[in-house]
């Protein structure tokens, strides 16, 4: 039984510079999709400027015109598939492909923040949990080194880890909302071409 419990303990003490490690990118990778929002605040903000107006006007009549492809940028998630969705106008088949592509781009986008809000806390949680054996023994002894040495990385682990689950969780959130109305102007303009052909 000893064995047994000194070899859980062995594992889970080699788990613990892995553990940090995986929170150090983590938390690089959440830096670096806070910083992806500025790109695709500006490409919603030049799909906002230059198409949302003219979705208040469109009809079947006048939906080429307004949505002529000089005035659909070639950056920006919704932008990109616009330009597509355009150019599939003479095809409903190819229409409905690019509606349905347009949903797994964003499902892959999302999957990343996703990924931060459930990976971050549990990460946070295992770097809190394995140095805290090692403080046990060096409270037991009487080490005090050792324990404040196990608790500081305790809770700078678990600092960490909410702070990466935060980033996801926010970023998962607005990036949600943003993504289903931007699929609903898809699905809106679609039918309008759709109308015009039937």
């Amino acid at each position: 039984m000893d064995t047994i419990i000194q070899t859980l303990y062995w594992i889970s003490s080699g788990l613990l510079i892995p553990v940090i490690v995986l929170l150090l990118l983590f938390l690089a990778q959440g830096l670096m999709v806070i910083g992806g929002f500025y790109g695709l605040y500006a490409s919603r903000l030049a799909f906002n400027k230059s198409i949302k107006p003219a979705l208040e006007d469109i009809t079947a009549n006048n939906a080429a015109e307004l949505l002529s492809s000089d005035k659909v940028r070639k950056t920006g998630l919704v932008n990109v598939y616009l330009d597509k969705l355009l150019g599939a106008k003479e095809s409903a088949v190819r229409a409905e492909k690019t509606l349905a592509d347009f949903e797994m781009a964003c499902e892959e986008d999302l999957s990343t923040v996703k990924t931060l809000a459930k990976i971050g806390p549990i990460l946070g949680l295992m770097g809190t949990l394995i140095p805290m054996g090692p403080a046990l023994v060096g409270l037991a002894s009487g080490d005090m080194g050792t324990l404040a040495q196990n608790m500081q990385v305790a809770f700078a682990t678990t600092v960490v880890g909410l702070l990466i689950g935060a980033i996801g969780f926010f970023c998962t959130q607005i990036k949600t909302r943003w993504y289903a109305a931007d699929l609903n102007d898809l699905e809106f303009i679609y039918a309008i071409m759709n109308e015009k052909q039937s």
